[in-house]
């Protein structure tokens, strides 16, 4: 499947949905791309996964934010693959660092640099680590073993819906019970 047919299905799918992420962050190293960049040279071609243009445009498409958090030792070799891949400007915030904490230093930046809730985020990644860590911040998070694909698109999508209205159902619950307290708590005490 090309690009623009990718594009199309991905637009098709996101507007399926009511409630949309304001940012998608995705890793690097085996989800954009099928490689550990430190593993490469500079002077490479990189190539990415093959959904991975036509789901980024149509996330772009759509007003959703773009933003790369990777823990890539050799962040210098990943700007220059997405420079050479032409999506480098693509993407709101970029963190890519050597890290220990699972991914949680370079979403608190992103978050910082962005002012996005993590509620409001979706993020893909290869490694189960970083979906646990980030998915304890608020974050909905998509395990992929091979790559950003439509059926991880629709997965994340799917999910981050779920969250968001169960959040709202919450916040509901919530709203009518403290209604109900403090109109007790009037009768009780007047004045």
């Amino acid at each position: 499947m090309g690009d623009e047919k990718v594009k199309e299905e991905a637009m098709r799918m996101i507007g399926m949905f009511q409630v949309l992420p304001r940012l998608v962050v995705f890793d690097l190293d085996y989800t954009l791309w099928p490689f550990y960049c430190e593993c490469r040279s500079k002077r490479e071609m990189p190539s990415l996964y093959p959904h991975v243009k036509g789901i980024i445009a149509a996330l772009k498409e759509k007003g959703i934010d773009l933003a790369v958090a990777s823990r890539s030792p050799t962040a210098d070799i990943a700007n220059t693959f997405l420079d050479k891949l032409n999506i480098k400007s693509l993407f709101v915030a970029k963190e890519i660092f050597s890290s220990w904490t699972h991914k949680t230093d370079h979403f608190q930046r992103i978050h910082s640099r962005t002012g996005i809730p993590f509620n409001s985020m979706l993020f893909f990644d290869d490694e189960d680590r970083n979906i646990e860590a980030v998915s304890k911040m608020g974050v909905t998070s998509i395990y992929v073993d091979n790559g950003v694909n439509l059926g991880a698109l629709r997965q994340g999508l799917t999910e981050f819906a779920e969250n968001q209205n169960a959040s709202e159902k919450n916040k509901q619950k919530w709203l009518k019970k403290y209604a109900q307290n403090s109109s007790s708590s009037e009768k009780k005490d007047p004045k």
